[in-house]
């Protein structure tokens, strides 16, 4: 177990939502928590940083949000990152400094720490993803099993109970998702980790090794 908690997978001092993790053992807690946090966080930012674009949505002035991008609070975007053409936020998000929302992506009850790139075509919900992660073109989070059921973590061939029905991925600090990637509800994937393209994945994922097509993993030399 853990190796499935906060400490084991996130730098917390690379995301304004550190408190929000300091207060829980597994990441996935935080889950139910993010919109709140983000009214009650979002009403202390430096007005000189930070201005407000509507119904709890403060983005820092330095960020850069093209026009034609959707923004639903509540909502955070940090300083220096980057909403792209046709972006998709649906509320409950944060957006960590100098992160990267692409073209047609959709984000939804959602902590992107800093430095992460959603870039191109990917649905992230109900996921956190650690220090400059990054998934690859086309690569999704599901966050509901098709039954409707609470997700579990499977590690170690035996399921951890999360007690959440929506629960996409949490994604440890310097992972890379490859495209068109898969990540089915209740991954777990551990820092320094890269995911093969067009892969399958399910359950935990050792940090520092590789995640191949057939679910296959090699330690990183």
């Amino acid at each position: 177990m853990q190796r499935l908690t906060v400490k084991n997978l996130y730098n917390l001092n690379e995301t304004i939502a550190k408190e929000l993790f300091e207060n829980v053992t597994y990441p996935w807690e935080v889950l139910p928590l993010i919109g709140d946090f983000i009214v009650k966080l979002g009403n202390t930012l430096d007005s000189e940083k930070f201005e407000k674009r509507g119904e709890n949505i403060w983005v820092a002035k330095s960020a850069k949000i093209f026009d034609s991008a959707y923004l639903n609070g509540p909502l955070i975007i940090d300083e220096d990152a980057e909403v792209r053409h046709c972006a998709f936020i649906r509320g409950n998000a944060i957006v960590g400094k100098g992160a990267t929302v692409g073209n047609s992506t959709e984000l939804k009850n959602a902590i992107l720490f800093n430095g992460v790139q959603v870039p191109h075509y990917n649905y992230i919900g109900d996921s956190v993803l650690g220090y400059k992660a990054h998934t690859g073109a086309g690569s999704i989070t599901s966050n509901l099993k098709s039954d409707k059921s609470l997700v579990t973590v499977l590690l170690d061939g035996k399921k951890v109970e999360t007690g959440v029905k929506k629960f996409g991925a949490m994604l440890g600090d310097n992972v890379e998702v490859g495209c068109n990637s898969v990540l089915n509800p209740g991954t777990v994937i551990g820092k320094n980790t890269n995911v093969y393209p067009l892969s399958f994945v399910r359950g935990y994922v050792a940090e520092n090794s590789i995640y191949k097509r057939l679910g296959e993993i090699a330690e990183k030399y």
